[in-house]
């Protein structure tokens, strides 16, 4: 008889495990797309409550005020950039190592990290589980359930996406911070100082983040090209997507393997990328505050850094606020595009923008259908651009409306920040840093909107796909 009751208490962990384990998998059934949301404001809400605690802040007193440590939470999960307090002597070594680990979680994408979740708590990589992590490679997944048409990751492929996501932000962080040790040594900080932020500047610079954990930033490496060169290597990296080098890893020598995705990731963000350093180079050339007392070589070296950290980046060797206001304008098309789909980088996505244009083409050309690279792109893409791009920018007028009224500043730092905020891009005229609390708010908001992406939020919204048996008469508007 007495073994009984050892026999019941040693069954009753394994049967909280299974309890919990059923409720998750009854919410993944229900709504993936819920589930990494919850897990998304799940982190955003533990590291809120860490980040006011009294150990989080350097020197003593009382810890951080609410809404300072939920903006910092979300700009940290978010992978923005954006800070209400300096980040280089706000916070103590407890709160720097939780940004450094924050912007490794949150880089690796909601929909991802979900998936790897799942994946620890039932130890095994199901069919939904699989489902999960495909749509964060394709969000049509959600949208419109799995397509026929060739995946930059296929389902089965899956298990080996998330090793990749692993190893590749392992490995690049890695490799990028042990480069970055000399430059450190050279501005004259000690040994230990210089491996931690090597490997701080790497993290932020992989995961487009921008946060500097030294006063000044970047001040002491303005003239030091290979400390700059690493950095953008690592933003240009992380902005690409773990689709694009999951792919790249594998087939690097094979092009023509290579998906529509792929190639149209690498050749919108490349013509992108030299655009937008023409356009710096043009507008701010005879700039005094900005490029107007630096030689050629170095406005060049100068107009590409701005033109890879308006990706998502959030590093600047300028003040934004002493930029043109052409040049705050193209800033702010560039940070709204963002990067590529699964990156660590935010904005509407350079594949978003590259169904547009060839929508515009097809219909310019009179062409029946959308082509790219000898492959049909199917309208139900072209439906899911235009509702991202609309989505996002009703997000942007509604937060910069609200933040205009409520601080009263001249819009185009207002809405500078706000896109700046959308995309997780962490550029900022000084605006964010002001705030007062009704204002970080809405701003916090704003990122995380942004971060989880319009496609997944209003596939979490929508309890169910609605089914239509029949079909109305067909009229056509004006348009144009």
């Amino acid at each position: 008889m007495a073994a009984q009751p050892v026999r019941q208490r040693g069954m009753s962990p394994r049967s909280w495990i299974a309890r919990l384990r059923d409720a998750l998998d009854g919410l993944v059934r229900s709504s993936p797309s819920r589930f990494a949301i919850l897990v998304f404001a799940g982190l955003v809400l533990l590291f809120t409550l860490l980040f006011s605690l009294p150990i989080s802040r350097a020197g003593e007193g009382s810890g951080t005020p609410l809404y300072d440590a939920l903006f910092t939470a979300v700009s940290v999960i978010c992978v923005t950039g954006l800070a209400t307090v300096d980040m280089a002597t706000h916070w103590s070594p407890f709160g720097n190592a939780l940004v450094f680990i924050g912007v490794n979680i949150g880089g690796i994408g909601v929909l991802t990290l979900a998936s790897i979740l799942g994946l620890v708590i039932s130890r095994r990589l199901g069919l939904r589980a699989r489902l999960l992590a495909a749509s964060d490679t394709n969000p049509s997944r959600i949208h419109v359930g799995p397509v026929a048409e060739r995946q930059a990751v296929r389902l089965g492929e899956v298990g080996g996406l998330l090793v990749t996501v692993a190893i590749s932000a392992l490995v690049i962080e890695v490799v990028i911070a042990v480069a970055m040790i000399p430059s450190f040594l050279a501005a004259g900080y000690d040994p230990l100082l210089s491996v931690w932020y090597s490997f701080y500047y790497s993290a932020m610079a992989f995961t487009n983040t921008g946060f500097s954990p030294n006063p000044g930033g970047l001040e002491p490496f303005q003239t030091d090209f290979w400390m700059l060169t690493m950095m953008m290597i690592g933003v240009f990296l992380g902005s690409l997507g773990f689709p694009v080098i999951f792919t790249l890893a594998r087939s690097w020598r094979h092009p023509r393997r290579w998906s529509v995705h792929v190639k149209l990731t690498l050749a919108t963000t490349t013509i992108l990328l030299v655009l937008g350093a023409a356009a710096f180079l043009l507008l701010e050339f005879n700039n005094p505050k900005t490029y107007g007392q630096l030689d050629a070589g170095r406005t060049i070296f100068e107009s590409m850094f701005m033109s890879v950290m308006t990706r998502s980046g959030g590093f600047a060797t300028v003040d934004m606020a002493d930029l043109n206001g052409s040049s705050l304008l193209v800033t702010d098309m560039l940070m709204f595009v963002g990067g590529g789909s699964a990156s660590t980088a935010g904005g509407i996505k350079v594949t978003t923008l590259a169904v547009l244009f060839l929508a515009a083409f097809a219909e310019a050309r009179g062409a029946p259908a959308m082509e790219a690279f000898g492959r049909r792109i199917p309208r139900d893409i072209l439906r899911l651009a235009v509702s991202v791009v609309l989505w996002g920018a009703t997000i942007v007028a509604v937060s910069s409306i609200a933040i205009t009224q409520i601080t009263k500043q001249p819009l185009d730092f207002v809405l500078f920040d706000v896109i700046s905020a959308f995309a997780t891009c962490g550029l900022s005229t000084g605006l964010t840093a002001e705030l007062p609390p009704p204002a970080v708010y809405v701003m916090a908001a704003t990122m995380l909107m942004g971060r989880v992406g319009t496609v997944t939020l209003a596939a979490a919204l929508a309890a169910a796909q609605r089914r239509q048996l029949f079909r109305r008469p067909e009229e056509r508007p004006i348009v144009g």
